[in-house]
């Protein structure tokens, strides 16, 4: 298993950071010159760039990224790259602040949720027409999407699978991995429970799955799985009252009432680790982190793809890369996200940092085909969805994330949740 950087950390945080200033940001805005969600592709020259280009990046100072950038400047000897790290804990403030007030750098780095709300800010220009969407997984790019216009291309992927302790499962009598249904995942996780203090004493429960804060990141999956969604956007309702809905809370909540997920918020990577848990559903960094923190246990732990309902999907998580629409230097800004998006640079990358690369091509260049471990996280991409692109959709999660909570703790019925979600989400709306 390849070692994974604090840079795999901040895929995840792309999509977990609370987007605290919502509101606020979609009320506000540069002076529209045209209508978001109906902007015309922005061009890319031809030639080598040039002048200065100024980028912000996300989390800590970006080494592979900067390696990147020399080789740009190397290809294009009259462009000269500025990288600056933006915490992730101030970035969303900092890019709307940006935008609002028309003093953007040229190009970003974007948590994926915060697409949406930032393209209706008038904040981004549109994809130029000589990216091709076919050359990253779909739901990578479907966030770039706002009104069904890319405003941005993939650049760091991320979605969660199923990580299992064969140690642990083998002495369940499970051979291999567990089923890849509900149905068979619910019964093999009761096997493993079952095993608690007996054949595994150290085990406490059969799985961990988040409740709480960033739950939906885990839940919205199973809405998918069933064949469903919440929103609609051709009629813009929701549809928290469907029958899949029901059926992805009924499946969420019967893993806590029968015991299989602790309640206490406990850290279940560390459980994981320690072997209290069997089970766990995360992203790549918890295999980053497991590799670097508990080499011995390399060959006791396997991951598998998200169990499937009537279909597989999975959440379509990371970073995209956008150019501002008040960028001194658009052309360069493209030209270099075309170098970074080429299949060949982005598994240059991925193999540096630990990130899941958006391009699908970089997958047989770089060293992720070479990790078996890898291939559940490629077989989840192809099925990957991105959550509802409309501006409200944080307050939506956290929503989301509340009613489930309530439903962990056997607090509510499955009947009141959706009511709740339906009723609150109508309520809250869809934003611009």
């Amino acid at each position: 298993m390849r070692t994974t950087s604090r840079s795999t950390t901040r895929t995840v945080q792309a999509v977990c950071v609370t987007i605290t200033a919502a509101l606020l940001a979609t009320g506000c805005g540069r002076s529209a010159d045209s209508e978001p969600g109906t902007d015309a592709p922005a061009t890319l020259g031809t030639g080598k760039a040039k002048g200065k280009l100024v980028m912000w990046s996300m989390g800590d100072p970006d080494k592979a990224l900067k390696s990147l950038a020399a080789t740009f400047e190397q290809q294009n000897p009259d462009v000269s790259v500025q990288i600056t790290a933006v915490p992730w804990d101030a970035a969303h403030e900092k890019l709307t602040t940006a935008i609002a007030g028309g003093n953007t750098p040229d190009m970003s780095l974007v948590g994926s949720t915060w697409m949406a709300e930032m393209a209706s800010m008038n904040g981004f220009q549109a994809t130029p027409a000589s990216f091709q969407s076919s050359a990253f997984f779909p739901g990578q790019w479907d966030t770039t999407k706002y009104k069904n216009t890319a405003y941005g291309v993939p650049f760091i992927a991320d979605t969660s699978v199923i990580y299992y302790r064969t140690d642990i499962t083998t002495k369940a009598g499970i051979k291999g991995a567990p089923a890849d249904d509900w149905a068979g995942y619910l019964k093999d996780l009761k096997a493993v429970q079952a095993t608690a203090g007996k054949q595994n004493p150290k085990l406490r429960n059969a799985t961990g799955l988040l409740m709480g804060f960033n739950s939906w990141l885990f839940w919205l999956p199973m809405v998918w799985q069933q064949g469903g969604d919440i929103y609609d956007p051709q009629t813009k309702k929701f549809t928290f009252d469907s029958p899949a809905v029901t059926k992805a809370l009924q499946y969420y909540g019967t893993i806590f009432k029968d015991g299989l997920a602790p309640t206490d918020k406990t850290d279940q990577n560390q459980g994981f680790q320690d072997g209290l848990l069997g089970t766990l559903q995360q992203g790549a960094s918890t295999g980053g982190n497991l590799h670097l923190n508990a080499p011995a246990l390399d060959s006791k732990w396997q991951t598998m793809p998200l169990p499937k309902g009537t279909q597989s999907a999975g959440l379509a998580g990371g970073s995209d890369l956008a150019v501002f629409k008040d960028a001194k230097n658009s052309d360069a800004a493209w030209k270099f996200i075309k170098f970074l998006t080429e299949p060949k640079n982005l598994a240059t990358y991925a193999d540096a940092t630990g990130n899941l690369p958006a391009a699908v091509q970089s997958w047989s260049q770089g060293k992720l085909n070479q990790d078996p471990k890898m291939a559940a996280f490629q077989a989840q991409l192809k099925v990957t969805k991105a959550p509802p692109a409309i501006t409200t959709w944080q307050q939506i999660a956290d929503v989301i994330d509340s009613q489930l909570e309530q439903l962990a703790y056997g607090k509510t019925t499955v009947a009141k949740v959706q009511q709740t979600l339906q009723s609150k989400a109508t309520s809250i709306g869809t934003g611009r």
